[in-house]
């Protein structure tokens, strides 16, 4: 059917790959396009540049010499120096410890954030009866579950991150369980003086 016999009312059809976007926009399908297009060039000359040279064909190894070709391989021998560090156990007491006042800090800021809850529900005015640092967090009036449910993620989060970082023997595994001990004190610190 050509265009001059289709009838006048007849939606033009609409090809998926051209856009119908006013001129002078950027057309989405153009942006797919060049995007898709960089990524195929990337990728191909990412698989191109590691590969290795091609090989000699056997007709021309064989006019250059008669004789038969032998590689010969040189066995690599792997060097027995080892060095032992000092073990260290994942686990010790500066661990403990660590792990033990970051986790009660984060339990003593959720204790502490129920004052707000508490003086809500009694009514109090004047003092905060509303979490406005860590709404986001606990809710505006923390409940007891969801406040301990907080303190829980934040210790066995912190407890983690800091076993992870020592088992891969990394200089900062002490940051997670500080940080999360120096942030829970200072919301101690603050709901017991506006709270309390």
């Amino acid at each position: 059917m050509t265009k001059r016999n289709q009838p006048l009312d007849a939606a033009p059809k609409a090809n998926p790959l051209r856009s119908t976007v006013a001129a002078g926009t950027r057309k989405p399908t153009s942006l797919m396009r060049s995007t898709l297009g960089t990524a195929f060039a990337v990728l191909a000359m990412v698989t191109i540049s590691t590969a290795a040279e091609l090989p000699e064909a056997p007709s021309t190894v064989m006019r250059m010499s008669n004789a038969a070709i032998i590689e010969a391989t040189v066995p690599v021998q792997a060097s027995n120096i080892t060095v032992a560090g000092p073990e260290i156990k994942v686990i010790d007491k500066t661990f403990v410890s660590l792990a033990f006042v970051s986790t009660g800090s984060t339990f003593a800021d959720s204790y502490t954030t129920l004052f707000a809850r508490q003086n809500w529900l009694a009514g109090k005015k004047g003092v905060c009866n509303v979490e406005v640092q860590s709404a986001y967090l606990y809710g505006t009036h923390p409940t007891v579950g969801r406040a301990y449910a907080v303190a829980s993620v934040k210790s066995v989060g912190s407890v983690f991150a800091a076993y992870y970082l020592r088992k891969h023997h990394s200089k900062f595994w002490s940051v997670p369980l500080v940080a999360n001990s120096v942030i829970s004190l200072q919301g101690v610190g603050q709901n017991m003086a506006t709270c309390n």
